[in-house]
């Protein structure tokens, strides 16, 4: 009998599961059972790996894409019929180094308080900067923090480190800690499943640990919108959904506060930009969250991006140089280049004010801060917000009121939504 069934989430990326598959089985660590989950891939995902690898590889074919959390499930279902000690979570766009396996393994061994044990995970793109070597759970402004994000070797990471969580892409979990707080929870179906699995560890007194010695290459996660709104949706609901359950009832009023000023940033910036798509994603992943929905999404719920570029295409027309003053804040003076570029090709762009230019952009934290109501400069937030109209500066003006409104009209419902999940 294996001690570890390693089990790999895939869906349509055969590429990066056969690279996933050969780094798995080129470890020195030998002690395991391989399983691939495909959640219904359209790529003939299933078929190339069993002509590659044969029994070499188990393959389990779910009948419908069941995310994330349902596709590791599929496999951890299987592997925990079978006895295993340890399993073993892996992405599909992972490379393990050959000891990342047998180091996790020995790290579970000879720490028994630890249920949990993730890798140390960097970016494939870029292999000396780490993407996640733990992760917080911050109950202060309600978010995550992936820990040492872009920090190299050279900025002393710590031999191993106990955080609320670690990334499911190169997670070992011990059989009997599945036992006692179960598998991961499904009922998210993408994103946040990884953190409130390792944050049950923790409720159930046991350490989540990162450790450096195993190290795995990791492409950077789908979460930002390129097609449509599939990925917005399940990140709001779940972020939302997991501070309802988990967040101190004396922290309620100040936790949504938080949520609706986050929801309202969304709503009204889509409406100053005209892009409603988003939008409406993000309100229905609150509804769905406060109204404890879960699962996949329902239909009507996915939109494509309708990213438009209105107000700065009416800024350029007709400008050949454009000079970017950096204010105090972010500096996202690159980004609006990439954006200017894309609008006017012919462009020349300068951040130099002793240039010679025909158009100026103030970079700022956000338009809605903006206090200088002149209109003798034209502001450009990093979300591409653009103040330059006596009709952008009505919106702007009304935006404070429009906020309060927004939460005044939405915090009792919030409310009343937690106490019923708590009942």
């Amino acid at each position: 009998m294996k001690r570890v069934g390693a089990v790999i989430c895939n869906f349509n990326k055969k590429e990066d599961v056969l690279n996933c598959i050969q780094s798995v089985l080129e470890s020195k660590y030998t002690d395991y059972d391989l399983y691939v989950v495909d959640n219904a891939s359209s790529d003939g995902s299933a078929e190339a790996i069993r002509e590659k690898y044969g029994s070499q590889v188990t393959v389990l074919v779910n009948a419908e894409n069941l995310g994330g959390s349902g596709g590791f499930n599929t496999g951890l279902r299987k592997a925990l019929e079978k006895g295993y000690e340890y399993l073993y979570c892996l992405d599909n766009d992972v490379l393990v180094d050959e000891n990342a396996m047998g180091e996790l393994v020995e790290f579970l061994d000879t720490h028994p308080d630890s249920g949990m044990a993730g890798s140390r995970v960097y970016h494939m793109e870029n292999p000396g900067v780490i993407q996640q070597f733990g992760q917080i759970v911050d109950f202060k402004d309600y978010c995550t923090e992936a820990k040492f994000l872009g920090k190299t070797d050279a900025d002393g990471i710590p031999d191993v480190e106990y955080s609320d969580a670690v990334a499911a892409c190169s997670l070992m979990v011990r059989k009997s800690l599945i036992d006692e707080i179960g598998l991961m929870p499904e009922d998210n179906f993408l994103y946040w499943d990884d953190t409130e699995w390792g944050y049950c560890c923790n409720l159930a007194g046991y350490k989540v640990a990162s450790v450096g010695s195993s190290v795995v290459l990791h492409r950077m996660g789908a979460k930002k919108e390129v097609v449509n709104t599939f990925p917005t949706y399940y990140a709001w609901r779940n972020w939302i959904y997991f501070f309802m359950k988990y967040t101190p009832q004396d922290e309620w009023g100040k936790m949504c506060d938080t949520f609706l000023n986050s929801v309202f940033e969304v709503q009204y910036e889509g409406m100053y930009r005209g892009e409603y798509n988003k939008a409406k994603t993000v309100m229905f992943a609150y509804d769905d969250a406060i109204h404890g929905v879960r699962g996949k999404a329902a239909d009507g719920r996915i939109f494509e991006v309708d990213c438009k570029d209105t107000a700065l295409r009416e800024v350029l027309a007709g400008k050949q140089c454009i000079y970017l003053e950096r204010g105090q804040g972010e500096d996202f003076s690159y980004d609006l280049a990439e954006r200017i570029l894309k609008i006017s090709p012919q462009a020349q762009i300068t951040v130099n004010p002793d240039d010679t230019y025909d158009c100026k952009l103030v970079l700022c934290d956000s338009v809605f801060a903006v206090s200088d109501m002149s209109l003798q400069n034209v502001y450009v937030d990093s979300a591409m917000n653009v103040f330059a109209t006596e009709d952008d500066a009505m919106k702007i003006i009304n935006y404070p009121y429009a906020r309060e409104l927004f939460r005044f009209a939405n915090k009792p419902l919030f409310l009343d939504s937690l106490r019923h999940m708590h009942e």
